[in-house]
C-alpha cells in the first residue's frame, strides 16, 4: 500500500510540475461525496456524471441484478450532499449527458435511447425497433452512449456491441449509420461519443477504448483524425473552453489541449490488480488515486467529478486552482 501511494505522489507530482504556464492545475478534494442516508456507499456505479446548469451533480447508479439502494440517477449538490434521486428513470442507464437542462440517455439493459427533463418527465423514447436490425448484433443493441448536435440531431453508439455510431433527428426518426470495426473506422468498444464543441464546426470525438486513442469524426461521419493515442483505455469526457478531460479506465484521468496535447494526469494508479476493474473493496481506495474511471465531467467552474467503475460506488473530485 505503501509503494502504491508513493508511486501514485511521484506520477502526479511530475505530471503537474510538465504544466506549461497557463494550463490548469488542480487540488485534490478528500472525502467530497455523502452517500444517501442510510447507505455506506452509493451503489454500483457504472455509468456517468453530469452536471445541470444550477451546479447539481448528476450520477447514474446501476441497478441491473442489485437493486437494492437508490439505482438510476442520484442528484448531489455541489458540497457533495445528496439531494434526491431523478423518478421515473431506468435503473440501467450507462452514458448520459445534460445539454440545456435536458437528459440524454443510453439505456444498456433495454436497448433504447430516452430523453427527459430533470425532474424525470420522459419526452421521448428511441427504442431497439427504430435501429436497423442489419446492425444490432446477434445479442441485440448494446448502447453505452450518446449526444445531441446544435441541430438537435441525437447520435447513439453500439459502444458494448459493434461499434455502429447511429444518428436520429430531433424526432428520433433514424438518419443513418456509420462507424462500426470496418475501415476508415476500425473501432474496437467505442465506449462513449461526444459531440465535441472547441472547434469552428462541431465534431464527434470517439472513446476508443481498446484502440487506446481518441478519435475525430465530422458530424456526417468522415473521419478527421486521431486527437490522442496511447491513452490508458479512455472511457469518457468532457470539455471545458480550450480542454477536455479524458477518464481512462486502466488508472488515470488526462487533461488534453484542442491539439491533443496532455497537459496534466491526475490519479495515477500503477497498480496491477487495483484499475481495469470494478471489484476494488474501499478498503483499498487511495485518496486522490483512481482505479477505474469510467465517467467525467467539468462542471462550470472547471473542476474535474470522476465516477469510478466500482461495485461499491465511487466519485472523486479535483478542483481548479484559481
Amino acid at each position: 500500500m505503501y509503494y502504491t501511494v508513493l508511486i501514485a505522489i511521484i506520477c502526479n507530482f511530475l505530471a503537474a510540475a510538465a504544466c506549461r504556464a497557463g494550463d490548469p492545475a488542480y487540488d485534490y478534494v478528500a472525502g467530497w461525496l455523502k452517500p444517501p442516508a442510510g447507505l455506506e456507499h452509493m451503489g454500483n456505479s457504472h455509468g456517468e456524471i453530469a452536471v445541470d446548469s444550477k451546479g447539481l451533480i448528476y450520477v447514474s447508479v446501476d441497478g441491473d441484478g442489485n437493486p437494492a439502494g437508490k439505482p438510476g440517477i442520484q442528484v448531489y449538490r455541489p458540497d457533495g450532499s445528496y439531494s434526491h434521486n431523478v423518478p421515473n428513470l431506468p435503473k440501467t442507464l450507462h452514458g448520459f449527458v445534460i445539454r440545456h437542462d435536458v437528459i440524454y440517455g443510453a439505456v444498456l439493459g433495454e436497448q433504447k435511447v430516452i430523453k427527459a427533463t430533470l425532474d424525470g418527465q420522459i419526452l421521448m423514447e428511441i427504442p431497439a425497433s427504430a435501429f436497423p436490425e442489419e446492425k444490432r448484433g446477434p445479442k441485440g443493441l448494446k448502447l453505452t452512449s450518446v449526444d445531441v448536435a446544435p441541430n438537435g440531431d441525437i447520435y447513439a453508439v453500439d459502444g458494448y456491441g459493434l461499434d455502429w455510431i447511429f444518428v436520429f433527428d430531433a424526432t428520433g426518426k433514424f438518419k443513418k449509420v456509420f462507424g462500426g470495426r470496418v475501415a476508415p473506422y476500425n473501432l474496437s468498444n467505442c465506449h462513449k461519443i461526444f459531440i465535441d464543441p472547441r472547434y469552428e464546426q462541431p465534431r464527434i470525438l470517439c472513446c476508443d477504448r481498446v484502440n487506446l486513442r481518441l478519435l475525430h469524426l465530422s458530424l456526417e461521419g468522415d473521419v478527421i483524425g486521431e486527437l490522442a493515442t496511447g491513452l490508458r483505455r479512455p472511457s469518457s469526457a468532457s470539455f471545458h473552453g480550450e480542454y477536455v478531460c479524458i477518464a481512462e479506465i486502466a488508472g488515470r484521468v488526462s487533461v488534453l489541449d484542442k491539439q491533443g496535447r496532455t497537459v496534466i494526469t491526475l490519479g495515477t494508479n500503477e497498480t496491477s490488480g487495483e484499475i481495469n476493474t470494478n471489484k476494488v473493496e474501499p478498503a483499498q481506495w487511495h485518496e486522490g488515486v483512481v482505479t477505474s474511471p469510467h465517467g467525467i465531467t467539468f462542471d462550470a467552474a472547471g473542476n474535474i467529478l470522476v465516477t469510478e467503475w466500482n461495485k461499491n460506488g465511487r466519485v472523486l473530485r479535483w478542483n481548479r486552482k484559481q
